[in-house]
Formats: C-alpha cells, structure tokens, sequence
C-alpha cells in the first residue's frame, strides 16, 4: 500500500510539504513546546478521545465551524499552564503577516493541546514568569522546512510513559500514487509502548528501516504480555494515576476537505492503540490533529480516504514507538530510565 524513497524522505513530518517544525526546551524545568506551523491553504480538523484533555481554539476544527485550516499546531508539556504557549506562537507569526484578515487586522489561527509533565522532577517554579508564552515564542521563531531533533525535545522534553521515560517522536511514508503522509507525536501516555516491560514496541508491526530498534515482537510470546503498566501506579501501589496524554498531528500533502481530514484524524488516532497499551484512558488526554495541505490533487473517493487513513494510523505508531526509542532519562534523582538506558542500543 505505502512505499518510502529514502533518496527524498528523511521520515519526518516536515517531508510533508507545508509543514515547519520547531522545539524549544528548559532542561532545568523538564519541560518544552513544539510549535508546526502549516501553509495556506489547508484543512485541519482534530478528534479527542482521552478523559481528561486540555486544548485550545478546537471548537473551531469542528466541520460545521467556518474557519478551514490553521496557521499552527502546538504541542505543549506544562498541562495547563502550557496552554500560554499558544500566546507565544500567535505574536511570530502575526509578526510575519500569517493568518485570516478581519476588519483589517491579521488574525492567525493556532490549535494546541497539552499533556501534563508537572511531575518529572523539574523545577516547575516560575512564578508568575510567562514562562510558556516564551517557549511558545521560541518554538515558532526557529520553525523551519527542515529536519528536527527526536526524543527529549520540544513538547516531549519532559514527557514519560509508565515505566520508561520517552518524548517527541514522527515518521513518514509516501503512498502508492505519491500522496504523503507525516506523524509528529508527544508520547507521555498513561500506559507503555513497549511489550512486558521488555525492549520489544507494541508498534513493531508497522516498523522500517530498523527506526526504533529493529527487534520486532518478541519470541516467544511473553506469558506477562497482557499486563497493564500504569504511570504512578505499581502492583502493590494505591496511589492515584498520574495525569498523563499523548497528542499528535498528522499531515497530507494531498487536497481534502474539512470533514474528509475529520476522518483522517479518526483512523490515524488507531495509532495510539496500536503503539500503546492502553489508550484513550480516563487519566489520558489524547488528542490527534490532522491537517492536509493541498499540495497535491487528490482523487475523491472513499477508497482512496480509507488507504490514506489506514497509512496516517501505521504512521503515526511509528512516530509514537520513536518518541521513546530517541528519548534520554532526566537528570533527577529517582527519573524514569529511557530505553536506551535500559536495554542499550
């Protein structure tokens, strides 16, 4: 169904024509922000199915909404305290003269959502410091048309899942009639990636070109593979569940409607599941955006939908197991050790 060039692709969402990616970080406060900022014209729209997420402006991805597209998509630590990162981002790229026009004025249009990463061990002190505003600021100023860092940057600089730490990861691939599709995702989910508290990536499935390890699933089957880890949560602990989430976007280059990204959202978000165990969780706040930038002509048709859907949820597996496999543990006492940590490599 799907084929990659690797003579032109570099499996990042920037290989999506449209998109810009930029990450700023405080290593100190274990936490960042990556700002995506996409061309006009696009279609954008989102699908949420965590039980507990915090986002901003989605109500206007909704088809029945009059806006078509946005001007960038956030993804931020800092639950919601993080949402100020928005701030940041609008000031660059109104500064640069993007977005819709009313009434004379130039109003960019900026989706986020956040996951929450107040309990890493950073110094998370800023008082009263627009701490977020400035990252959000920084992100979008370095935003580029080029390749970007994996694992503890950006929006995943402070991000973990059950039992590793992990962060920012994306993944490409080009269909068969040259349509592309991106993933960029901050993976800082309730459950674990990783099969059994082993090396092995529930995403193993759907993986190239050895990007996160090459093991495949492990054999044989682990007796314990049904096990459900949980952030905070251990067997003998009663704590109460760390809030967790992870949030994404997925791209086209391919021109689509609204309500034809809508979907594009909903089979990309299969991801999440087939990279997580669990997900959608009530602790989760997961949430998937999906934009098309209408780089390329597209044949409009359902079938060509369901193939573009199906390539968006292996994609964005993939993003999500490399967001851990890149990741490096944080420089506090009692952090969560990275996979490489772990299990090398």
């Amino acid at each position: 169904m799907t084929s990659s060039d690797p003579s032109t692709l570099t499996n990042l969402i920037t290989d999506v024509d449209g998109i810009a990616v930029g990450h700023a970080a405080d290593e100190a406060r274990a936490t960042g922000v990556t700002v995506i900022t996409v061309e006009r014209p696009n279609a954008a729209s989102c699908v949420v199915r965590g039980g507990a997420p915090g986002g901003r402006d989605l109500a206007l991805l909704d088809p029945a909404m009059s806006v078509e597209g946005v001007d960038a998509v956030v993804l931020s630590g800092g639950s919601v305290f993080g949402l100020d990162a928005a701030g940041g981002a609008l000031a660059v790229l109104r500064e640069q003269g993007r977005g819709l026009s009313f009434a004379g004025e130039t109003v960019p249009i900026v989706v986020q959502a956040i996951a929450f990463d107040l309990a890493n061990g950073g110094d998370k002190a800023w008082g009263d410091e627009p701490f977020y505003w400035q990252l959000g600021h920084r992100a979008a100023t370095v935003a580029a048309h080029a390749p970007f860092a994996l694992g503890s940057v950006g929006g995943g600089a402070g991000a973990t899942i059950a039992d590793l730490k992990c962060g920012l990861g994306s993944a490409s691939c080009t269909l068969d009639d040259g349509t592309r599709v991106g993933a960029v995702a901050v993976v800082n989910a309730l459950g674990s990636a990783v099969i059994a508290g082993g090396p092995h990536f529930w995403a193993a499935p759907y993986e190239r070109d050895n990007e996160f390890g090459g093991l495949g699933l492990p054999m044989p089957w682990p007796n314990e593979a049904e096990r459900v880890a949980l952030k905070g949560r251990s067997a003998t602990s009663q704590t109460p569940l760390t809030p967790a989430t992870t949030i994404a976007l997925v791209a086209t280059d391919a021109t689509l409607t609204k309500p034809q990204t809508l979907r594009l959202a909903h089979m990309a978000d299969d991801g999440l599941a087939r990279a997580l165990r669990p997900a959608h969780a009530e602790h989760d706040g997961d949430t998937v955006f999906a934009v098309a930038t209408a780089k390329r002509p597209w044949a409009d048709d359902p079938h060509a939908l369901t193939l573009l859907g199906a390539a968006a949820g292996d994609c964005l597996a993939r993003a999500i197991a490399r967001g851990v496999y890149e990741a490096r543990s944080l420089p506090f006492a009692g952090a969560l050790p990275s996979w490489r940590d772990r299990f090398g490599g």
